[in-house]
Order: structure tokens, then sequence, then C-alpha cells
């Protein structure tokens, strides 16, 4: 018999099937975006001061990063400035890539004037918002955007389709240059300035001096549904925000998603997310509404105790017969906002977060516990040098530390030193897993408030599961401190006040479905525990994120050893890898 021949067009048909049965069969697969960041000057004028900013393309805040779950990112960092730089993902789990985690003199050297750095990661099980910044000195002020996951191409999100998205991102201004703070207080031992203003999408807003035409403003419709991405990017407060008249549904935190719930009220930490569900009126409204946010502060030096506003603006009906009305002669409605200092209801926000645990987005909290560590958190002192006298507590200068270890920053970059075997005289693998000497931690503070200094790591074996229980202490008084690990997302099993009891505490820990975070803040003459697998080997800062604190040594890192199969084990360095 005779073979059969089909016609072209029928072939081409059959052809055409298979290949999209092929398609639908596999997962879309994720695409390579490129992104040029040019590190330069710009002019900006913020409460009528103008002066020159380190900015990315010459933007305040910089420009936003927007990817699908699986794509690959090509970031190339070029440095037209004076001052060295480094860009931290902050969120991204870079898996095996450390390389491109960013924090200058722990990952990489810095990018120096004139020189460039491509950063190369591919964004694996993630999505939802997270942000860019600067990781070196205080350039964060500035040099810091949105990062934004969208799902892979058809997959829903787990809750109803906004009708628009809109990143809203804090920020602190300050007249002077945040690099001229730091450096004076560093110099005397005392503490910082404050910033001027704080500022939404780069705008402070009308309560501010001479600021009502920077304002940023949100126009809606009514009977809509819009996803807000809130970043908190400010150096150093962690903020209450509100919008008068409208509840907000969280529906995610630090792009990971949560049980939806309401509230009047969100809580957010410098280094952290929450994307939440904005219901606008189902009829227009005939008024403005504030969006404000202002600090939770619960530590004794002093903050900027200021507050920053949006609106909120419905597009008016458009009617033939009567005109419409000017937006500003609208009634205005104020928002009410927790008390500065309201730790009851900062516990109640961060009690309702809860992982969405759904077959989709499991919640896979480590069950069984390898190792467990003790940290406590918090300031000290170091004494003055040159038998000078400083502006700390009784002459001292301040510090912070974890475990009384005040981290002492290398100057070449940790990750290379792990890499090539070459870590004598850069780092020891001796920091305390507990406190040398144990005390009341939230009590009466010790007479001797002098930390230690040294670069100090942790090393853990490939997939080691982590109980870290981080503690506040009441040295120089009790501190909210929001903790952000690297590399990893953690699962915060339990939280609470006092001292934590290693016999009673860990009965009550909820490792069924706790929320799933990167940066975590441990409560005020409190504790937190968090749970994570160390699947992801290298170099990685584990820092508070107020960076006051940072600067004063509250930092430390954690080596994660290679595993024995080839997709367990750290990538080679780039070629065009930054040298000190």
């Amino acid at each position: 018999m005779g073979a059969l021949v089909l016609p072209s067009k029928v072939l081409l048909g059959v052809l055409l099937s298979f290949l999209f049965l092929c398609l639908l069969s596999k997962p879309a697969l994720g695409i390579t975006r490129h992104y040029k960041f040019d590190i330069k000057l710009q002019n900006v004028t913020r409460l009528c001061h103008t002066k020159s900013i380190v900015s990315v393309n010459g933007q305040f805040p910089g420009p936003r990063i927007v990817a699908r779950e699986g794509d690959q990112l090509l970031i190339k960092v070029v440095n037209h400035v004076s001052k060295n730089m480094s860009i931290h993902w902050h969120g991204i789990r870079q898996l095996r890539t450390g390389w491109a985690d960013g924090p200058a003199y722990v990952t990489q050297c810095p990018i120096q004037t004139g020189q460039s750095y491509v950063y190369n990661f591919t964004i694996t099980g993630q999505r939802g918002t997270l942000l860019w910044h600067a990781h070196i000195s205080w350039l964060r002020a500035t040099v810091h955007g949105p990062l934004i996951i969208l799902p892979k191409r058809g997959v829903p999100y787990p809750f109803p389709k906004p009708h628009m998205e809109v990143p809203i991102i804090f920020g602190e201004w300050f007249n002077a240059d945040p690099e001229a703070i730091i450096s004076q207080a560093l110099q005397t031992g005392g503490g910082p300035n404050v910033s001027d203003a704080y500022t939404i999408n780069g705008l402070p807003g009308p309560l501010y001096n001479c600021s009502a035409e920077d304002t940023f403003r949100l126009k809606v419709k009514p009977g809509k549904t819009y996803l807000l991405r809130l970043i908190n990017a400010a150096l150093n407060d962690e903020l209450f925000f509100s919008i008068a008249n409208h509840s907000l549904t969280v529906v995610e935190a630090d792009a990971l998603y949560v049980k939806p719930f309401e509230t009047q009220t969100i809580l957010i930490a410098p280094g952290q997310t929450t994307n939440v569900l904005l219901k606008t009126k189902p009829h227009y409204p005939n008024a403005s509404f504030f969006m404000t946010a202002r600090p939770y502060a619960t530590g004794l030096g002093t903050f900027d105790n200021s507050t920053v506003t949006g609106i909120l603006e419905y597009e008016q009906p458009f009617k033939k017969l009567h005109p419409r009305i000017s937006i500003n002669k609208l009634p205005l409605y104020k928002p009410v906002l927790p008390a500065l200092n309201d730790t009851s209801f900062a516990t109640k926000f961060t009690n309702k977060l809860r992982s969405l645990n759904t077959p989709q987005f499991p919640a896979q909290v480590p069950q069984k516990v390898d190792r467990k560590f003790f940290f406590t958190i918090g300031l000290g002192t170091s004494p003055c040098e040159g038998n000078q006298t400083c502006q700390g507590p009784n002459g001292t200068m301040f510090s912070a530390s974890v475990n009384n270890v005040s981290f002492a920053m290398p100057t070449t970059a940790l990750l290379q030193a792990h890499f090539s075997g070459q870590s004598y005289s850069v780092y020891t693998t001796d920091f305390p897993i507990d406190p040398a000497i144990p005390f009341n931690y939230t009590g009466t503070p010790p007479n001797n408030t002098i930390v230690s200094n040294g670069t100090k790591l942790v090393v853990l074996p490939f997939n080691t599961s982590v109980e870290l229980v981080m503690q506040d202490t009441s040295i120089l008084g009790a501190e909210s401190h929001p903790l952000h690990l690297h590399g990893f997302n953690f699962f915060v099993v339990g939280q609470g006040f006092g001292n934590f009891d290693p016999n009673k505490d860990p009965k009550n820990f909820n490792l069924v479905d706790p929320v799933e975070r990167n940066t975590i803040g441990v409560p005020s003459g409190g504790w937190v525990a968090i749970r994570f697998l160390a699947d992801n080997p290298g170099v990685w800062f584990m820092h508070c994120h107020l960076e006051v604190h940072t600067s004063w040594g509250l930092k430390m890192a954690w080596i994660v050893l290679d595993g024995k199969l080839p997709n367990q084990k750290l990538l080679p360095p780039p070629a065009d890898l930054p040298k000190c």
C-alpha cells in the first residue's frame, strides 16, 4: 500500500495543534529582562530646599522594576558619582546567586566611581511586592524603588482582580546630606540628626512647609477595587498608615500571600512591604480623603515626629446640568492614627498576619529543628577613643549589637573570602549562639553597657533547619527592631513580651500557618521566634533595618555551606564582580 500523503494545509494544522498542546503541558518559561541604572547626581527641591542627591537615572524615588515569576533579570549599574555604590534586591532569595545580593563588603565589593556591574539573577518561586535600594552607608535615603513581581502568565491572584495597581513607597527627606549626618554621628558618638519630612512616592504633602504642590494624589473611580503596593523605604522609622473613611484588606506581606483581613490602619517597618485592597465607595462621595503616615516610635532617642499625607480623590461624574465642583472646595477628611508609641496596636496587627496556607501556596514550616539560636538585640556603648568625651551616654559612643557583638565591617567581601577559602584575617566563625552572660534582658539593665566588636559569623551545613529567638533588651531603653535576613524567607512561629521562656513559650508556637516574611519587628521589650531552612548556599547578611542601628553594629552574617548535589552549590563569581 502506498503511504498516506496529507495536504500541506492539514499537515500545518496538525503541527500547530501539537505545538499548542506542548505549550499547554509545560509551564510558561520566564523571559530575560534588561535594565540599566545610571547612578548620578540630580538636583531635587523639597520643603523649598534644593539639593543635589544621589539618584538612579535622575529619578526620586528610583525607577520601577517589573518582572514575572520565573524571569531572569540583568540590571547593569553604572556608577557616575564620587561615592561607592551597591544595590540590594530586598527580599529576592538569590538562590545560588549570592554575588547579586548587593550588600557592600558582604557579598561584593562596592562599585567604584566610573565602574559598572551587572546584577544577574532569576526570580524563582516568588511573586509580589518587594523593593530595591542602595546597601552602603545611608545612600538608600534617595537610592530606592519598587520591585514588582507579577505571577506567571495565566496564574491569577488568590483574591479579586483589582481594577488598578498602585505602588506607594514611603521615604524620608533630609534637607542636609544623609551621608554627612551619619558621618558626623559616628565621629561624635551621639545620635544622628533626624529627617525633615516623610514622603509618599517622593512627595511630603500639604502638612509640611511649602509642600502643598508636592502632594501625591491617588485618583480613583467609585465602586472599584485598587491594589496598593505599600513599601517602607524610610531610613529609620516604622510607620502607621491609614486612609480616612476607608478600610483596607491586607492580602500580602513581604511578597507572600496572607489570609485576608480588614483593618483601618497598617503598620509597616523599614524594609517591609504590604499589599492591600482598597475598595472605593459605591457612589461619588462629594469629598476627598487624606492618606496619612506617621511614625511608630518606641525608643528613647529623638525621631522625626511629623506626618506625611497624600490625597485620595474620586473622579467626579460628568453632568451637563451641574458643573464640576472644584476639588479644592470639597470637604477633606482626615484619618485617626494610633498613638506614636501604641505597642498594643502593633502587637494586635502583627498577630493578625497568617500565611495563606492553601494547596497552591502552602506554609512549609520546618517541623523539626536541627540548630537553635538565642540572640539578644539592642543598643549599648563603646568607649570614647583617645580619652575624649563623646556625645553618647555618660560620655561614651552609641553602639548596637547582636549577642553583645557589634559587627565590624571587613574591607573585602565576606562571600569572596568564603568562596576562595581565604577567610583568615577577614572573619572568624565563632559568633556566639547565645549570650555569653545571661541577664534579665527586659528588666533593670546591667551597669556595664560596653559591647565587644568583631567580624564573627555562624556556619550552617546545607539544609540545616534553624530556629532563632531574637530578644530585645532594655539596655539604653527597650525598642522595636525590624530585623531583615538576606537570602531567605522565614516563618514567624511565636512572639511575646518580657524574657523568652524556653520551657513554656515554645508550647504556644504556631507551626501550622505562621506568617512568612523577610523582615520582622522584634517587639519592644519582647521577643520573636523564627524558623527557616538553610537551603541557599552563600554568605547572608542579617541586620536591623533601622539604618542608624545598622551603622552602630546591629548586624551579623550566616555562612550556608554547599550541599552535595550540583544544584546545591554556590555558582562561581561573575567576571565583572567589583574589586575592593
